[in-house]
């Protein structure tokens, strides 16, 4: 299920700096409308949110920012930061910005951005904390190798080094979700940790495959092993909310998909979304979406032309 959702909500990132850092060194980055990531691979770092909250960052150390909060991150407080955005260049060159002091020892870190292309309520940076830090493992994982190949990567200027990049992006974006979920505990991660789960994972499966069924609490208690009851206390404290509320979010999210992808009419899309009218449909989705599926459709539409 979670290979479907990766496969539909079109992951996209970019790799936006390669820095050597000579002490003393402050970066300033407001705040984005994409998820920000730092990986650094050599020294140490303070990373400072706008509300207090400080990380102490070691080599190896990788830093998820998965709502673009405002942020400072230094080897000395007292030094002013420097707005990272003054430091933007094309995006096809990935050179090393050299930075600070230039005082030994020198700290090498990388940042970029991962990019959903159809945000919606419950999508999976939603479900990822704000602040998001991964260790480096003692097994050398993959994540860390993809972090590694990043670095030598935007180090030198190569022919077809930015496709490279985005690619291992999004590769990275997947790792960051798997060390994530491996980490979860009961209850946590919504939807994603209650995968997981041997009578609610089942649940969420069969409601992604067939999100047009008139599925109710006692059915689908049934058909994983629960009475309605404990089913629909189970299901709300591991996935965060009602089995009717997810149901009409994954609905939602289908209809949306097939607004953008097909040309077929509103009553044909309700239909095989489970409503009976293009009306109850229409109503529930502006609800969800904030527009009419009709407006859906034409601003989806009209962002792809202008790709």
């Amino acid at each position: 299920m979670l290979a479907e959702v990766l496969d539909r909500v079109r992951l996209g990132g970019t790799l936006l700096f390669h820095f050597e850092l000579g002490r003393p060194w402050s970066l300033g980055l407001a705040q984005r409308p994409y998820a920000l990531f730092h990986y650094l691979s050599r020294g140490s770092a303070t990373l400072a949110l706008q509300q207090g909250q400080e990380l102490r960052m070691t080599e190896g150390d990788f830093v998820v920012l998965t709502r673009g909060e405002p942020h400072v991150i230094y080897s000395d407080r007292r030094m002013k930061p420097l707005p990272v955005l003054d430091l933007d260049r094309p995006p096809t060159h990935h050179g090393v910005v050299r930075h600070g002091g230039g005082a030994q020892p020198l700290s090498t870190m990388i940042c970029g951005n991962f990019t959903v292309a159809r945000p919606s309520r419950g999508s999976l940076l939603e479900l990822l904390p704000p602040v998001l830090l991964l260790k480096p493992t003692e097994d050398g994982g993959w994540l860390e190798a993809i972090l590694q190949r990043m670095v030598s990567e935007s180090a030198v200027e190569r022919p077809g080094q930015g496709i490279a990049l985005s690619r291992l992006t999004e590769v990275l974006f997947v790792e960051v979700l798997r060390s994530w979920i491996k980490s979860l505990g009961p209850g946590e991660g919504g939807w994603v940790g209650a995968m997981a789960d041997p009578h609610i994972g089942p649940a969420l499966q069969l409601i992604h495959e067939q999100p047009d069924r008139p599925w109710t609490l006692g059915d689908l208690g049934r058909r994983v092993g629960l009475g309605r009851s404990a089913f629909s206390a189970r299901f709300t404290r591991l996935v965060g909310q009602s089995m009717g509320r997810y149901l009409i979010a994954r609905r939602m999210t289908e209809a949306a998909l097939l607004l953008e992808s097909s040309d077929e009419g509103i009553a044909r899309i309700a239909s095989q979304v489970g409503y009976e009218t293009a009306a109850s449909f229409s109503k529930l989705f502006r609800r969800h979406h904030g527009v009419s599926p009709g407006r859906y459709r034409a601003t989806r539409h009209s962002d792809s032309d202008r790709n």
